[in-house]
Parts: structure tokens; C-alpha cells; sequence
């Protein structure tokens, strides 16, 4: 629900803008020729809080139960074994494209985010379980257990030294959304939980999950002519929906997947910006 709305907020922002634009340009609402795009590509140390650390960690190391039948029998059973994997740090990188434009002070992007992916190898390529009545034990296969994200966001920001000073400090924030994605550590059989009695196998593959995000940052910018480098930090508000697995909400020990879940970061990073000559600096240079 969270992500529905901060999509149609941002959805409105758009067209409101886009609207407003258009109809005022030739009015004098901005000089059109005066605009100049810009792209940029960043790398950022991202802190993750605690609770983003921990949901991460729950998530990937569930540890399931295999639904099967014991030699012999005709009734089945849930089969439970030890997971041995290294857990996920309190850190990621990430790597950033940004595409957008510059009025004036005045700037607008998009932020497109995503990481390398995080990897705990499998400690075997299987793993011995025990029936839940402790009479017979089974074998299961393991996976590397894996997480990523990636996202975007729609940032506004201002140059608060002028437009096209060599030192620039630029604040910015905007909103977005993201997406978490899990690979589980077995082909666990998740029992749903509005319809109990029923169970899903999970598959040799990633589970997703939305967020909305709000993203805030401050950039200590230098710029020569049309290149821009800046070191920027900040923070990314991230609120990711329940799990749902082969049709089913994803519930360990520990917790019930909601649409609280935390994923906030702290960032520091470094970003190389080029921004193109704008119409006007063009019939300028024409003159000359």
C-alpha cells in the first residue's frame, strides 16, 4: 500500500510538472533554452541500520522444513536440518547512473541504483535432515544464498553557490522505489499462511519484494567547465512490502512480513557528472 502511494504522488508530481512546463514555456515560465542535461555515474559506501542488517539476515537464512514421506510409510513429514553459512555484513556498495537536467540552480534526475550482488556460498551441495518423529533422516540440496537490490529514484536539487561556480554545494531529496531479492538456501516447502494445510516448494531462484524509498543527500561539488566531481552523503528511507514465495507470505520464528519492514541506509560516495552545453551557450559560441 505504501508503494502504491508514494508511485502515484510521484506520478502526480510528473504530469503536475511536465503540465505546467509545456503550458507556461512560451509565456515565459523558464527558457527553455537554457536547459542543459547532464548524465552522472557514482559508486557509495552504503551503511545499513540494524534493523535492515537483521531483516536481511532473517530473509535469506530462513530455514525451512522439506515436506516428504519416510521409506516405507505413507504419511508425510517435515524434515529439518542445520544451515551452516557465513551471515551478510552491515555494509554494501552502491553504484549509481543518474540522467537529468539543469535549469539555472535549479536540477532534476533520475537516480538509477543497484549493487553487486551479496553472496554466502553453500558450505555442501547437500545437507542431512531429520523427520520430525526423529525416525528417518534425508538428504537435501544446497544453493549459494544470495541478496540484492536495485531502484530508482526522482531527485530536486539546488546549487546554493550559483549556477556555474567552481565549488558548489548541492542538497537534494526525492522519492522512488526499490527491490530486495533473495535466493534461498534449500527448496524448502512453505506452508501458506492463509490457507494452512497448504504448502509451496521453493524453486532454484530469486524472490522479490517492493519498497517505496525517500532519498535526502548533500553534494560537495567541483566543476571544470562541463565536467563535475563531487563527494556526496546522505540518507534512503526504505519501507519494503511483506515477501510472498510461490503465492505465499514468507513467515519465519522471528517475524511476519509486513509492510514495515526497514531497509535504511547511510551513504557516502564520490560522483563524476558531464553536463552538456545548453541552446543558448551554443548560438554563443555561433556568434563568435
Amino acid at each position: 500500500m505504501k508503494t502504491k502511494i508514494a508511485f502515484l504522488a510521484a506520478l502526480a508530481c510528473v504530469l503536475t510538472f511536465a503540465t505546467s512546463a509545456s503550458a507556461e514555456s512560451d509565456n515565459g515560465f523558464y527558457e527553455k533554452d537554457h536547459v542543459r542535461g547532464f548524465i552522472s555515474i557514482g559508486g557509495d559506501y552504503r551503511g545499513m541500520f540494524s534493523e535492515f542488517q537483521k531483516y536481511v539476515n532473517q530473509t535469506a537464512f530462513v530455514n525451512g522444513a522439506h515436506r516428504s514421506t519416510p521409506a516405507g510409510d505413507s504419511v508425510e513429514q517435515d524434515y529439518v536440518g542445520t544451515l551452516k553459512y557465513s551471515k551478510f555484513e552491515d555494509y554494501f556498495i552502491g553504484l549509481h547512473v543518474n540522467m537529468g537536467a539543469q535549469y539555472k540552480q535549479f536540477l532534476t534526475w533520475f537516480d538509477i541504483n543497484f549493487m553487486p550482488t551479496q553472496t554466502s556460498k553453500r558450505p555442501s551441495a547437500t545437507y542431512a535432515t531429520v523427520s520430525e518423529d526423529g525416525s528417518d533422516t534425508q538428504k537435501f540440496p544446497l544453493y549459494d544464498v544470495r541478496w540484492f537490490t536495485y531502484g530508482a529514484d526522482w531527485m530536486f536539487g539546488w546549487k546554493l553557490f550559483g549556477e556555474n561556480t567552481i565549488i558548489n554545494l548541492i542538497p537534494a531529496v526525492g522519492i522512488g522505489f526499490n527491490l530486495i531479492n533473495f535466493h534461498f538456501a534449500s527448496s524448502f516447502d512453505i506452508e501458506s499462511i492463509d490457507k494452512p494445510g497448504t504448502y509451496a516448494t521453493l524453486r532454484d531462484r530469486y524472490y522479490s519484494t517492493m519498497a517505496s524509498s525517500v532519498n535526502a543527500e548533500l553534494e560537495l561539488r567541483l566543476e571544470f567547465g562541463p565536467i563535475g566531481i563531487g563527494a556526496y552523503g546522505g540518507y534512503r528511507y526504505v519501507r519494503y512490502n511483506e515477501l510472498n514465495v510461490e503465492g505465499n507470505r514468507l513467515e519465519t520464528a522471528y517475524n511476519m512480513y509486513d509492510t514495515d519492514n526497514v531497509g535504511d541506509t547511510w551513504f557516502i560516495g564520490l560522483r563524476l557528472t558531464w553536463i552538456f552545453r545548453s541552446d543558448w551557450q551554443k548560438k554563443q559560441d555561433d556568434k563568435l
